[in-house]
């Protein structure tokens, strides 16, 4: 089997450890685990837990505590529409390998996750995108999705909150692309990591897996909760999917590791203390990114209503990837270019981090632009 290189993965491995300023991380800024301790109020009681465990492989699909506490970000999903895997780039990994056959249509969107038309094509599916564009908030069109449903439609995917648009699927277009992939009896996946982290109301929009028989929605600790370095993420579905993605799953995880576990389930026992310091940093920093854009005439965008990224348009005569490592080298600022993105022309930021590091990074970008002139 041959597979496109994943174009984000390796730029930010190349990158990542030589900047000063990452505006490339995706992730609110992580916590500690001395912060996550303090957060769930029973920090000496929880130490006490940790010495007597026994590092065994632990529970095969997740331990009950954990998939319980899972199962409160949800609607309508109960313990056993839940399984743990390495991550969300896991999560999505698995729902691909479980479902996709050669000749499948699967129809996708991009920008997105490159996991989400990459895998498919290297499973010799038949693979067809959904562009999405600025002059439609970077939302996908309906019409276009309908045009491209056959009735060999295995899978539609997209990914709201999105990455790198920070566009937001609401509950109406939700409901409108499920009734589309019920009329093929197509599975309806979105990539949920940046659920939660919505400008307006609770953060959080109504998951597929809650409004479709069919919808799948897979996430993580890592962008919402903060907690990138304990690798750990789900899929909530349908139960007989559950299963057979188990089936496949017993071939590359057996279980995530316990002490991963052990700190999810305490952070998603003291959720609302997380979502609340990191709706907090998002909405402060959608608008330091705001305000920046504002004053700089060779960049423009669309103002993300969720995530914790934007795609930056701009309008400069150099490719993305130039753009970088120039910046990069020369005033230590990390972004992504849009070449890696299959979006040529842009770059990601990632707004969500330190503060700090967010504009003292924009400032030096400007002395930057400034320069080229």
């Amino acid at each position: 089997m041959k597979i496109k290189a994943f174009g984000v993965e390796m730029w930010m491995n190349e990158y990542e450890n030589h900047c000063r300023y990452n505006l490339a991380e995706t992730c609110v800024e992580s916590l500690t685990v001395e912060q996550l301790l303090e957060m769930s109020g029973k920090k000496d009681a929880i130490l006490q837990e940790l010495l007597p465990m026994k590092l065994t492989y632990g529970a095969i699909e997740g331990s009950d505590r954990l998939r319980d506490n899972i199962i409160q970000l949800y609607g309508k999903q109960k313990r056993e529409n839940i399984v743990v895997t390495h991550g969300a780039i896991g999560a999505n990994a698995l729902v691909h390998e479980t479902l996709v056959n050669p000749g499948d249509r699967v129809i996708s969107i991009l920008p997105t996750y490159q996991q989400h038309y990459s895998i498919p094509e290297s499973y010799g599916a038949d693979v067809q995108i959904v562009k999405l564009k600025e002059e439609n908030g970077f939302l996908p069109d309906l019409d276009e999705v309908r045009a491209l449903v056959t009735d060999n439609t295995r899978l539609i995917v997209i990914n709201s909150p999105n990455n790198p648009t920070g566009a937001l699927i609401e509950e109406p277009m939700l409901r409108e692309l499920v009734e589309i992939a019920r009329s093929c009896d197509a599975y309806l996946l979105n990539d949920e990591v940046y659920r939660g982290t919505n400008a307006e109301g609770d953060g959080f929009t109504t998951s597929v897996a809650d409004l479709y028989e069919k919808g799948i929605g897979t996430s993580s600790m890592s962008k919402t909760f903060s907690l990138a370095g304990l690798r750990l993420g789900w899929v909530a579905g349908p139960e007989e999917l559950i299963h057979d993605i188990c089936i496949h799953r017993d071939y590359n995880t057996i279980s995530v590791g316990m002490l991963d576990e052990h700190f999810a389930a305490i952070a998603l026992e003291c959720r609302d203390q997380i979502l609340n310091r990191n709706r907090q940093i998002c909405h402060e920093n959608r608008e330091v990114l705001d305000a920046w854009i504002a004053q700089e005439p060779k960049i423009s965008y669309v103002k993300p209503k969720s995530g914790t990224t934007a795609l930056l348009k701009y309008d400069i005569d150099m490719s993305s990837r130039e753009l970088c490592v120039k910046l990069l080298e020369s005033k230590g600022v990390m972004f992504t270019p849009g070449s890696v993105l299959d979006m040529e022309g842009y770059l990601r930021i990632g707004y969500a981090n330190n503060p700090q590091v967010l504009r003292e990074g924009l400032e030096k970008f400007s002395e930057f632009l400034a320069e080229l002139n």
